[in-house]
């Protein structure tokens, strides 16, 4: 690829093409025996250059006859007369899939100067091409399902050519519409396709484009209850086709059959190969004959009814050897209509579910079959390509998620998973031979327009995106829009978005994580993020303030134009997390408020209803954008929290004002107070509560032991509460080890003492990272390590932006060979001995050829190493945990013979283990989600 076409302020002809001038307008060439999409793409490219310039060039399938542009593919005969004559380099296009190519062409034919002229390998290819000028021109691929607008221009000069693509990197790509019910099937119904109250081919035909403006080729359709099947309104089908859109099918629809809504057990009898096999291949049969004429992508195998696991089986039969047999059958009924051996027609296996245990029963399946890896629906590939699977014909391919209805609990709401994972999850997949075939479930694309895109950036050319760029991906995609002013503050808004929800998805804030029917609500209990220990859900509701007000400011500084984009792009997802997690967890203050007997409980029930609201005003603001267009698109199931008002409680004040104290880590039900030690190492600084039990204001006053005990304030009059914040002058300190000194507080003729510890005991200064153990616990930011050991070609690599510290490190790669190749090590000291529990949150990813996950090993100096695994099989009660946490946490018991200076190890087994914190507790360690901060002193 050669540089990027782009638009020239001011050129000559001799440097740039121009398409648009104030003397011309350039003519889009094609030839009527090319291929639908070839005619399509060139009157969806004239229609672009008109939204950026109010001028409509002509489109003439003919000749060129003046200077133009001409679109076509590689076989065109006017392209290969072009290529003979030396005009036009067309020879990396031959036998190549997807690919194109963008020229100036001078004195192309008799009475034609110039051309511009866009070649592709094939239909698909040549339509790239268009749009890749498209974007060129400012034609954003969300102009119309984000409402990004087009930047007018009087005069369109294209510079930096030739502009030669790459194959893509996979060569099946596209999405899976899914869990359409609540928002994809109610809009579509009554703004897209309302004559037949469906999601139908006015709908496809605006995914088809975006899908195409994007780079993927094929598209898995709606397919759940409240939907009519793809192939029930005959002009999807030709709609796809016109927009060279391959038609591929979910794990549950072989052969592109939807038994969902096709399948009707009075008419057809079971849905049962074994007991019911006419009937089931008569409708196989029917499906193929239909679908035969168009370029699709088949499933084959077969599962229940939906998303159910396949049929039982009579004895003397195995599942396996059934779905040996209907595979077989599919692939008859699939040469019989192709009118091509099957071995050439592309065809898919999905071992989802259930399906993955029978296929490693011992099932075999065609070499020329492409086998499709499903993750676990939370964004961990269960199974990669072992040895001989990387070796089949047929191929290898993933199917993944960014939305998804079901167990342990569903996120349909926003789009949470981060790039940073997706990107550790796919690439590996890739490493290890899944190239053929990737399909993201997007549920309603509407909001998870950002995860499509990097998905199908990621498919389409793989080497453009890695874990150094990963972190500005987002910022940089909204800069082109927005301003580039803006780029720094979209990374900060974006990467704590992400880093905010992986830590706990918005949808399971209510902290329950069963299942529900669709008209159960969630049975709302306290999250736990930590109100006292560790300034968790403070930091927390802090972090999602930070991020909502700069959306906030930046929205109000936008012009009118963008406000729609902008909304849908950043606005939305971020504000309406924000809205979530601070109602949820101002409602969990409220509660604990209540316990406490504090003043300020009444008042945040109404904070609560107001969050509550403002969440349903700006969804409502959604769905009117752009005068209604979006009407119904931005609406969640009725069992996710965001639509719930959670549970609230409201106290009876006495009227006389009493004083009550809070202090992390310490019982609040007794009036013995210590504050957390303070560390000349860490220097950090605590805080403590003064907060009124009565109706009338309290008066308080402090004062400490020592002068060197710093509060930000000593004195006041609350009706509620106020926060103190305690700092030691560490240069005013004695020359002592330890002190105890004290904090007196008085109301009235209460009295109350909250203690300090201070550790004076400065450890020298070291000369690489050191961690230290702070109030009983030593916290490891795994990326921060002291040394590294790599051999035999492992690396061991940080992954910025992933993982609860905002940072994790990958042991090794899933190409690697051999076992405990990387090591990490962390330097720390202690003023303490005997057994630690060292706990390491891990991805719960899994192994590379089987279901025993990942294997890693945990050593404090020369201790027995502790092998710990992220193993988990789908569906228990651990794996339920770690997905919805997106951590495994593992526990190893090490002992430490005497105090000082220690070293951990976390080594590499299985290669490509992610490892995202470690803590070290000697019997310091506080209830909390995810544990205190690094423990970190550096050089």
């Amino acid at each position: 690829m050669h540089g990027q076409i782009s638009l020239a302020e001011k050129a000559s002809t001799s440097e740039a093409f121009s398409i648009v001038s104030d003397q011309n307008i350039a003519t889009i060439y094609y030839d009527k025996n090319e291929a639908d999409l070839v005619a399509t793409a060139a009157t969806i490219l004239a229609d672009d250059i008109e939204r950026v310039t109010n001028k409509k060039p002509e489109v003439l399938a003919d000749l060129p006859s003046s200077n133009g542009i001409l679109i076509g593919t590689y076989n065109n005969l006017l392209i290969q007369q072009l290529a003979r004559e030396g005009k036009l380099e067309i020879k990396d296009l031959e036998n190549s899939w997807e690919r194109f190519t963008i020229q100036r062409v001078t004195k192309a034919f008799e009475g034609v100067s110039e051309l511009l002229v866009i070649v592709g390998s094939d239909r698909r290819g040549t339509a790239y091409g268009a749009f890749e000028l498209s974007k060129a021109i400012g034609v954003s691929p969300w102009y119309w399902w984000a409402d990004v607008p087009v930047k007018k221009q009087k005069q369109l000069l294209i510079s930096n050519l030739p502009y030669h693509s790459k194959e893509p990197s996979v060569k099946y790509r596209g999405i899976f519409l899914n869990d359409e019910d609540w928002g994809l099937k109610p809009w579509a119904s009554k703004l897209m396709d309302p004559e037949i109250n469906d999601i139908g081919p006015n709908t496809y035909a605006k995914v088809c484009e975006l899908l195409l403006r994007l780079k993927a080729n094929m598209l898995a359709p709606a397919m759940h209850e409240v939907t009519g099947a793809f192939f029930k309104y005959p002009e999807n089908k030709k709609v796809a086709d016109r927009y060279g859109i391959m038609v591929t099918t979910s794990h549950a629809e072989p052969l592109l059959y939807n038994n969902t809504t096709e399948w009707h057990h009075d008419k057809n009898g079971a849905w049962d190969y074994v007991n019911n096999k006419n009937g089931v291949l008569e409708v196989l049969d029917s499906r193929v004959e239909e679908a035969a004429l168009y370029e699709n992508i088949y499933t084959v195998g077969m599962r229940g009814i939906h998303d159910r696991g396949m049929s039982e089986v009579p004895e003397g039969y195995t599942k396996a050897n059934v779905l040996e047999q209907v595979i077989d059958e599919e692939r008859k009924i699939l040469s019989k209509h192709i009118k091509k051996p099957a071995d050439v027609i592309p065809q898919i296996f999905v071992p989802y579910k259930e399906v993955l245990d029978i296929y490693r029963s011992g099932m075999e399946l065609p070499e020329d079959v492409t086998l499709v890896w499903p993750d676990d629906n939370f964004g961990y590939i269960k199974k990669l390509s072992d040895t001989k699977e990387a070796k089949r014909k047929g191929g290898a391919g993933v199917y993944y998620h960014i939305s998804y209805l079901g167990e342990p609990n569903d996120y349909l709401w926003l789009n949470t998973t981060p790039p940073a994972l997706m990107y550790e999850e796919m690439y590996k997949a890739y490493q290890s031979g899944a190239d053929k075939y990737w399909l993201l479930n997007v549920g309603d694309i509407k909001p998870g327009e950002l995860g499509m895109q990097f998905f199908l950036d990621l498919a389409w050319d793989i080497d453009s995106i890695s874990y150094d760029n990963l972190p500005t991906y987002n910022a940089k995609l909204l800069a082109t829009i927005f301003g580039e002013e803006y780029t720094n503050e979209f990374k900060h808004i974006y990467n704590t978005y992400f880093h905010l929800g992986f830590e706990r998805k918005p949808e399971y804030m209510g902290w329950d994580w069963r299942w529900n029917s669709i008209a159960a609500k969630e049975q709302i209990v306290d999250t736990e993020f930590s109100f006292e220990n560790y300034n968790e859900a403070e930091g927390r509701i802090q972090a999602y303030t930070s991020i909502a007000n700069q959306t906030e400011a930046i929205y109000k500084q936008l012009p009118k134009v963008q406000k729609s984009a902008f909304y849908h792009l950043v606005y939305y997802p971020v504000v309406g997390a924000y809205l979530e997690n601070v109602k949820m967890l101002t409602a969990q203050k409220n509660r604990w408020y209540a316990m406490q007997g504090r003043a300020g409980t009444n008042k945040l029930v109404e904070e609560v209803k107001q969050y509550d609201q403002r969440l349903s005003e700006i969804t409502s603001h959604y769905n009117n954008l752009e005068n209604g267009k979006w009407k119904g698109i931005m609406t969640a199931p009725e069992r996710v929290p965001e639509v719930q008002l959670p549970p609230l409680s409201t106290i009876k004040l006495p009227e006389p004002s009493e004083m009550g104290i809070f202090v992390p880590n310490a019982d609040t039900s007794s009036d013995f107070y210590i504050l957390p030690q303070f560390d000349v190492n860490t220097k950090r600084e605590y805080a403590f509560e003064i907060y009124n039990k009565g109706s009338k204001p309290l008066k308080w006053n402090a004062e400490t032991s020592q002068d060197y005990i710093k509060l930000s304030q000593s004195k006041g009059e609350t009706a509620d509460q106020n926060r103190i914040i305690v700092s030691i002058n560490w240069r005013k300190l004695p020359n002592k080890k330890q002190l105890q000194e004290q904090i007196r507080l008085s109301s009235g003729d209460a009295e109350k003492t909250i203690f300090v510890s201070i550790k004076n005991s400065k450890i020298d200064k070291p000369n690489r990272l050191l961690y230290v153990e702070d109030n009983g616990v030593v916290s490891i930011d795994p990326a921060q390590f002291s040394r590294k050991s790599e051999k035999n070609g492992s690396k061991v690599s940080v992954i910025e932006e992933l993982g609860y510290t905002g940072q994790s490190i990958q042991l090794g790669s899933i190409v690697d060979k051999g076992w405990a190749n990387t090591a990490t090590e962390y330097d720390f000291y202690t003023d303490k001995a005997g057994y630690v529990t060292v706990y390491t949150y891990a991805l719960p990813v899994f192994g590379k050829d089987d279901n025993t996950g990942t294997k890693y090993g945990v050593q404090i100096d020369d201790s027995r190493v502790n092998w710990e695994s992220t193993a988990s099989a789908e569906y228990s009660f651990n794996w339920k945990q770690n997905v919805i946490r997106n951590a495994t946490i593992n526990t190893s018991k090490i002992w430490i013979k005497e105090p000082g200076k220690h070293t951990l190890r976390l080594i590499g087994g299985d290669p490509g283990m992610v490892i995202q914190k470690a803590i070290i507790d000697f019997g310091g360690l506080r209830e909390s989600y995810m544990g205190p901060d690094p423990t970190l002193i550096k050089p």
